[in-house]
């Protein structure tokens, strides 16, 4: 961290848990109390088994840090997690969502094998009937929910030391042309480097002081792949080679530091274009939201279920408010335009008053 262009000092900014926090831990609370009714019912799903469940579960509870909440299971569903076989998260004795509910188990235990006809001959219905039922349900087509299943075991299992082909057979494809293609809909990486967690690439790097703080930036071969804000300009390099744990870092060039530059002046004055290429890496939900945001026009905001709306989920606004957590890329994909409905300001990856500075200036700039 020898090269930095330093533009002013950073004033300290305090962060506070934001509502969205409160709400989780609070469902957690309940998650850990098994208790089966809570008074705003809600789902979860755990990441290190792929499974989605309701309150009360009688199975293993999982640690917290692997759990995911969402409002609804259709959103679960979306974000590629499959119904528990225990609490049936589906299930409300309703036919159509006992059916729903069969459907999805298939498809998580055949991925490979899911299309409609397969899926009637096993459950003695027409094709056409169980489309109707499973989207009516799920909001999903039984070949959507399938992909994003594919895709969500795959996103699990790229960390470990399987190699790409065992991946592919676990995940369900059917051949590599079908893995390869379906893998560069939500990534810029080939499917290695996903799996050995960045290594063999290199990532440049360099930071830079501004009014809202320190500015890290990195890029790959393809483009900007991570912009952050904070106070600690060490931690965020930490972060930024935990998020890149076997590429190998390289300090800036002269034209590197052009970019920060570019990137820093966009800090100062957001109604700036910003004419660098970018390498955003993510699912295909997550990369949906993010080029929406891209969308909102300086000075705009929306609030989580307007964007939820402009990109055909209209039960999806807890998830879009998660792709807006997962973002690392600051400024340059801009999440602080997204507030709670009632106007006031929800929480951001790099510090409420962050954000609320960003819109003030955008404001003043329009």
């Amino acid at each position: 961290m020898s090269s930095f262009i330093r533009l002013m000092t950073t004033p300290a900014v305090v962060i506070a848990m934001n509502n969205d926090q409160q709400l989780d831990l609070r469902r957690w609370e309940i998650l850990s109390s098994r208790a089966p009714c809570p008074d705003t019912p809600f789902f979860y799903g755990v990441i290190t088994t792929g499974i989605l469940c309701r309150p009360g579960c009688p199975s293993r509870r999982p640690r917290q840090e692997n759990v995911r909440f969402f409002d609804h299971y259709q959103d679960g569903l979306e974000a590629g997690y499959r119904p528990c076989k225990r609490c049936h998260p589906l299930d409300d004795n309703h036919p159509d969502n006992v059916l729903a509910s069969r459907i999805a188990e298939w498809i998580a235990a055949h991925p490979e094998d899911s299309d409609l006809k397969s899926l009637a001959a096993a459950m003695n219905y027409t094709s056409a009937h169980l489309h109707k039922v499973f989207s009516k349900v799920t909001g999903l087509s039984p070949f959507k929910y399938a992909k994003v299943l594919r895709q969500q075991r795959v996103y699990a299992s790229l960390g470990s030391s399987q190699t790409s082909t065992e991946v592919m057979e676990k995940a369900g494809y059917r051949s590599s042309s079908q893995f390869y293609d379906e893998f560069r809909q939500f990534s810029s990486l080939p499917p290695g480097s996903h799996r050995q967690a960045g290594k063999g690439e290199v990532i440049t790097f360099a930071a830079a002081d501004t009014s809202l703080g320190s500015l890290v930036i990195a890029a790959s071969a393809k483009g900007l792949c991570w912009i952050s804000l904070g106070e600690d300009v060490e931690k965020q390099v930490d972060d930024l080679q935990r998020h890149f744990a076997n590429a190998c870092f390289c300090p800036p060039d002269e034209g590197f530091n052009h970019w920060i530059s570019q990137v820093a002046g966009l800090v100062e004055d957001p109604a700036r274009s910003l004419d660098l290429p970018l390498d955003i890496r993510g699912t295909v939900f997550q990369c949906q939201v993010w080029e929406a945001l891209r969308q909102i026009p300086v000075g705009s905001t929306l609030d989580y279920q307007q964007l939820a709306d402009r990109i055909g989920k209209p039960g999806g606004a807890r998830a879009v408010a998660r792709a807006c957590a997962t973002n690392v890329l600051a400024l340059a994909v801009p999440c602080h335009r997204i507030i709670r409905r009632d106007g006031s300001l929800s929480g951001y990856r790099w510090g409420v008053e962050r954000k609320a500075a960003l819109l003030k200036r955008e404001k003043r700039s329009r």
